[in-house]
């Protein structure tokens, strides 16, 4: 609200309705906003709707009647949408369901700092992959049974972290790096991206403070690599070619302070505009990277779970199904949003045309 009122334009509040109490989460907002946020506030719309309509029209009244303002839109829950979340994940979202003979399990860590989740995008919407999200157990601790725990992975992740050494303290705290030591002793992958990349050598130090409190934090030792964390950080746009497989060409990009070196970086996962990057053991049953995307490339993504076990994997492009995706989302708003109230509403003038999307 800060930025619409320096920017000096309206406001549609959108809630959604498929958590549930959305009249509440709509009349509690405005009843926390001031005066003139309130009245930069133009109308609502309800997203994620389930049912018929006609059971909504009574509350959909109240609501305008109760504040004075209209609903310019309720949209229906669309199954299947496959959107980029920004900060939230869903542990128990599951986008594949698909029953396929031929799949791999790959457990991911949800470290409670964990970062750029959307690596992992392309592997929860591919047919072959059974991707699980594993957090702590309700107890805090280590879980016993195949709930909540790293067991019965061919490929383990480590994910990218907002404060490495406190993620790696709850990793060991809650036993997965037992757990990850169990799992390499059966023949497992193990796969470390950014922060998680950090974790897999010998220690990260953290001179400054960049991330937290000034120290020092013994990694899980798996690569000969330490790593230093800085304040420049790395942050750009990237290209290059895996050294694994056919060595098919990858496209990312970089965002971390930390910089790491070893020998085990001597021998790299990638080559990134003509530089070494990441590392991969001499096994080659580790490896790790700074590189996010990894898994976008569909051939990246065909040789990397080749790597890790899967035989014969289909190529998918993440970019055509994220475009597919808000597609069905733009010709649903276009659909159901009442575009005479909107522009009314909030004084912009439109020139709404149909198109079709394929």
């Amino acid at each position: 609200m800060g930025f619409a009122e320096e920017a000096d334009c309206p406001v549609i509040l959108v809630a959604d309705i498929d958590r549930g109490g959305v009249f509440a989460h709509l009349i509690g907002t405005l009843a926390l906003l001031s005066e003139s946020e309130q009245n930069r506030v133009v109308g609502f719309v309800i997203n994620r709707f389930r049912g018929d309509i006609k059971l909504l029209e009574d509350g959909l009244e109240w609501l305008e009647k109760e504040t004075g303002k209209p609903v310019l839109a309720v949209l229906p829950y669309l199954h299947g949408l496959d959107i980029d979340q920004e900060d939230a994940i869903d542990s128990k979202q599951v986008l594949n369901r698909e029953n396929h003979a031929n799949r791999i399990k790959v457990k991911v860590p949800v470290f409670p700092r964990i970062s750029n989740h959307t690596d992992f995008d392309a592997l929860r919407a591919h047919p072959q992959v059974d991707l699980e999200f594993i957090g702590p157990s309700p107890s805090g601790q280590p879980a016993k049974g195949k709930v909540d725990d790293l067991s019965a992975a061919d490929l383990i992740i480590l994910p990218g972290s907002k404060s490495v050494q406190a993620d790696l303290a709850w990793l060991k705290a809650q036993g997965f790096d037992q757990q990850i030591q169990k799992h390499l002793r059966y023949g497992g992958k193990l796969l470390g991206i950014c922060g998680g990349f950090q974790m897999l050598g010998e220690s990260i130090s953290d001179p400054e403070g960049i991330e937290g409190k000034p120290g020092n934090s013994n990694g899980l030792g798996y690569l000969q690599l330490k790593t230093i964390l800085n304040p420049e950080k790395q942050l750009k746009n990237v290209s290059g070619r895996l050294n694994i497989g056919r060595r098919v060409a990858v496209t990312g990009y970089e965002i971390h302070c930390g910089t790491s070196s070893g020998v085990s970086l001597e021998t790299p996962l990638l080559n990134i505009d003509g530089r070494d990057e990441g590392a991969l053991s001499s096994d080659t049953q580790i490896a790790g990277t700074y590189l996010h995307g990894l898994f976008d490339s569909p051939d990246a993504l065909v040789d990397m779970l080749t790597w890790a076990g899967l035989e014969h994997p289909q190529a998918i492009d993440r970019s055509q199904l994220r475009d597919h995706s808000l597609n069905r989302l733009a010709d649903c708003v276009e659909q159901h949003v009442d575009w005479g109230n909107f522009g009314r509403a909030t004084g912009i003038s439109l020139n709404i045309q149909r198109h079709q999307t394929g």
